[in-house]
């Protein structure tokens, strides 16, 4: 478990997070969001011990990272997968990893089997590509066998085998009881893997709920309908309590009613309907109408 309160880190006159609780609780898998500037790194850092928080707390399994005893059978975390010397190889590594907390050969050599390391356990980390090193360093947070998993961005660089195979194993350890904190900037794979979404902006909890609660906060399903007589439609969807916005030439986007009742209501009314699709609102819709007004940068589109 991971638990927050009042946890706050200033640089200077930045505040990056401000003032934040939250708990991580073992069994789920809690995806953690927010824009580029949130203070996501930040707060994994602080879990971490590699940033001092400037006041409030944080602790892992009961104890703040740096009074664990053996911190690596405790929490495992991939926050920075190139921070390996590129000379090593992948197995001298985490040879080197496990001798720090007296973790004998034969687990180094279950972790290469485990994240397909074997085939090149023995080259040089600098020649990897990214996904390797992704590997790598999801071996590196295995070797413990933690109870705390956090993984910032681990699917980055994974081909689409990798990816599946990282969503598939989240879910395994959360499975098993343990905790397992991941950020990831792919909306479809967080919709997919989490239980539960922690959402950060401009360094303050946004949002904090199970993934089907975050959906149902963002305005319901919509139908699209397709009509040559797009304006009286509206109208009498309206009259039954609909919400239309404005038509866009033969093309309505219809909130409020199911599909099969607006297509009744055009029929009494002798409408024509070409095509009626309904639409279901994603976890990136839900993010980004969380997030409009804490994005850091913003491209001249998205302000239109």
């Amino acid at each position: 478990m991971i638990k927050a309160h009042a946890l706050t880190k200033r640089y200077g006159a930045k505040t990056a997070v401000d003032s934040i609780d939250f708990t991580v609780r073992p069994g789920l898998v809690t995806g953690f969001l927010g824009p580029n500037g949130a203070g996501k790194s930040t707060t994994m850092r602080m879990i971490m011990g590699l940033d001092r928080p400037s006041s409030g707390s944080v602790t892992v399994n009961g104890l703040p990272y740096a009074r664990h005893r053996a911190p690596v059978r405790q929490v495992g975390a991939l926050l920075d997968a190139k921070a390996v010397h590129p000379g090593r190889s992948a197995r001298s590594h985490l040879l080197a990893v496990a001798a720090t907390h007296r973790i004998g050969a034969r687990r180094v050599d279950e972790v290469i089997g485990y994240t397909g390391l074997g085939p090149v356990a023995g080259k040089r980390v600098g020649g990897f590509s990214l996904g390797m090193g992704q590997r790598l360093g999801i071996a590196v947070a295995l070797l413990g066998d933690p109870a705390t998993l956090i993984l910032d961005e681990p699917v980055n660089g994974l081909d689409p085998e990798g990816v599946v195979w990282v969503r598939q194993l989240a879910r395994r350890l959360a499975a098993e009881g343990r905790t397992v904190f991941l950020s990831s900037h792919l909306m479809s794979e967080m919709a997919q893997t989490a239980d539960h979404i922690l959402i950060l902006g401009r360094g303050r909890i946004i949002a904090d709920a199970p993934v089907g609660e975050i959906l149902g906060g963002v305005e319901g399903e919509s139908v699209q309908v397709r009509t040559p007589q797009a304006a009286p439609l509206a109208r009498l969807l309206e009259a039954e309590g609909a919400t239309v916005p404005a038509a866009e030439l033969d093309l309505l986007s219809v909130r409020g009613l199911t599909a099969q009742r607006i297509a009744e209501i055009a029929a009494a009314a002798g409408v024509v309907i070409y095509g009626l699709t309904p639409v279901t609102r994603s976890l990136e819709d839900a993010y980004m109408a969380l997030t409009r007004d804490d994005v850091e940068y913003r491209s001249a589109e998205a302000n239109r």
